[in-house]
Order: C-alpha cells, then structure tokens, then sequence
C-alpha cells in the first residue's frame, strides 16, 4: 500500500509557492510608476470591484483574514491612495473602504498576472479533476478547526466520497 500523502506539507509549500509567484508576476506587470500590490491588497482591490464601499468585517469575511490583518492592510492601502475608508453614516463604529483611482489602475495588471498563474496552474488537468480539486479545497475551508480538534479522529472509511 502506498504512503499517505503529507497532504499538511504539501498545502503548506504550494501556499508559499503561490504568494512568492504571485507577488512576482504581479510585480512584472504592473507599471514602473509605483509598487506593485501584494497579492492580499490585490484581494482587497478585487472584492471592492465587486462590493465597493465593504465593511472592515467584509473584506476581512470575504478575504478569510483576521479583522486586524485587513485594518493594517486597508492602512497600507490608503497611504498608497488605492482605497478611502470612511466611517459607515448608519453606524460610526463601522468603516467602510472605496477603491480610489489609483487603486483602480492597478486591476488591469492585476488580471493579466492572476490569468496567467491560472493558465498555467489549469494547465494538463481536465475540467473533472479540477473540479475535484476545488471540491476538495472548499472542504478544507469548511473544516472548523476549534470543533475539529477536540473530536476523535476520523475512521478510514469515513471520508471516502460515495
């Protein structure tokens, strides 16, 4: 029987592999006038594409980070002139954040450098085993680790798909 793969090992070296990848390419085509975003700013530009205006806590939802990550994120951010955040008018406790110009300029780039890594990450699966992939990464996000940790370890059979 085969070894077990070190699936912890492995998530764990392709997720620094990526960061570094994707803050390369990120870096190769976005303009000379300025620093290229990060790939977690380039997050951030992205869901205020989608949700301009996002809370604080949206962007920190929607980018699975810490809420005090996105606020030292958005601060960064904001220096650049990419996004404002402004308290929310229905509650002051509430900032909300806008993508500014600059911050728009910057999503061109941004999608040629992301289309290029999933060009090249797609490349030689089929559309089946990619979808196998992706089920199985949703399932690690879904895992509540707190919960996870303080139940019995699962039996062998018991995660087999059906």
């Amino acid at each position: 029987m085969p070894a077990r793969p070190r699936l912890l090992h492995l998530i764990n070296s392709a997720q620094r592999r990526l960061q570094l990848w994707t803050a390369s390419e990120q870096d190769r085509y976005t303009s000379a006038d300025g620093p290229a975003p990060s790939p977690a700013q380039g997050g951030v530009l992205f869901v205020l594409l989608k949700n301009d205006g996002a809370t604080m806590g949206e962007l920190a939802k929607e980018l699975d980070l810490v809420p005090s990550a996105v606020s030292g994120l958005v601060q960064r951010m904001e220096a650049l002139e990419w996004v404002r955040r402004r308290p929310c008018v229905k509650d002051a406790r509430t900032q909300r954040v806008w993508i500014q110009p600059l911050g728009s300029a910057q999503l061109p780039s941004l999608r040629e450098a992301l289309g290029r890594i999933n060009a090249q990450l797609t490349a030689g699966f089929s559309e089946a085993e990619l979808q196998t992939v992706v089920r199985w990464l949703e399932h690690v996000k879904s895992i509540d680790a707190i919960s996870a940790s303080s139940a019995s370890p699962p039996s062998a059979t018991e995660h087999r798909p059906k």
